[in-house]
């Protein structure tokens, strides 16, 4: 269909008559006329009733001019993006775990985007599964995967068929976060069995997919009495800062946010899993200079809270 014709016909819509729109459009009457009755050709319906007072849309002419608008809209907003200066914007988006030293890291690479002139930041938190189908169907463009270290061998696989590249972030032992007024607080060392009287504050999705979940929950989770799953990161501090009964497993924290929340870290010598987050794009993705950027802030903060 000829974008131009949804053009006139909505311009003849707007006028009233051809003449008045033909004016308007710079065209002559046949040739606007002509270009009106192909278009009703090709629809198969007459989109204007005519009459010596003009021209009037027909109900199928209204239901047809409702969508050539939209269509007419959209065809200049696409025109719009890629002209001039909006050429410019720069674009960044990550989707990662819930892991506070990535949102830390987050926050100080957003501290450096007040130098551009135009940028759009997109920063996800979710499961693995998620981020890695938020790379090759959503357009995200850097991604973070968590996944306990017996699945690598899973993962890598997964990556490689999937065309995507990675490299290690991290590797680390889950550490035990609770609030400082709890009983838990005063132990030098947590066994797992001080824990069942607590309850745990658990993310809402598992690690890996193809397993039931009630497996995962098993292999991944100490077994406690009561555990809250909750997808919020925020609403996780919320729920530790406020109740003294509860706790969670996490990576590891930043010092400064463990105090904004009256949190501590505590020591499990029982916990002897082993999780990696991984970096990982698109094998025909080149990084950008933001992508280096908030690499480099992740690094910096990946020392400073792993010592390493």
């Amino acid at each position: 269909m000829n974008l131009l014709y949804l053009k006139y016909a909505v311009e003849v819509a707007a006028c009233g008559s051809i003449s008045r729109a033909a004016e308007k459009l710079y065209l002559d009457q046949p040739n606007l006329s002509r270009s009106i009755r192909d278009l009703e050709n090709s629809l198969g319906v007459p989109i204007f009733e005519r009459s010596a007072r003009g021209m009037k849309p027909t109900p199928d002419g209204e239901v047809f001019l409702k969508y050539a608008k939209t269509i007419l809209r959209q065809v200049d907003e696409v025109e719009n993006m890629f002209r001039g200066d909006h050429m410019r914007r720069e674009n960044f988006s990550l989707s990662c775990p819930r892991a506070s030293y990535i949102a830390e890291a987050f926050t100080a690479f957003s501290g450096r985007l007040s130098a551009r002139e135009e940028i759009e930041a997109f920063y996800k938190e979710t499961n693995s599964m998620r981020t890695i189908k938020n790379l090759l169907q959503d357009n995200y463009k850097l991604g973070i995967v968590r996944y306990a270290e017996n699945y690598d061998k899973y993962y890598k696989e997964m990556l490689e068929e999937k065309g995507l590249d990675y490299e290690l972030v991290a590797e680390f032992r889950y550490v035990l976060i609770t609030n400082a007024a709890s009983p838990l607080a005063r132990k030098e060392n947590i066994c797992f069995r001080d824990l069942f009287s607590y309850t745990e504050i658990a993310h809402a999705d598992p690690y890996v997919p193809s397993l039931p979940l009630a497996e995962v929950k098993k292999e991944e989770l100490p077994g406690t009495a009561r555990r809250i799953f909750v997808f919020e990161r925020g609403s996780q501090f919320d729920l530790l800062s406020s109740n003294p009964a509860t706790f969670m497993w996490v990576s590891p924290v930043p010092e400064k946010l463990l105090r904004r929340h009256g949190l501590v870290c505590l020591n499990c010598e029982e916990n002897k899993r082993v999780y990696k987050d991984v970096m990982v794009h698109r094998r025909d993705y080149k990084l950008t200079e933001l992508d280096k950027d908030f690499i480099s802030e992740l690094c910096r903060v990946k020392r400073e809270v792993f010592g390493r």
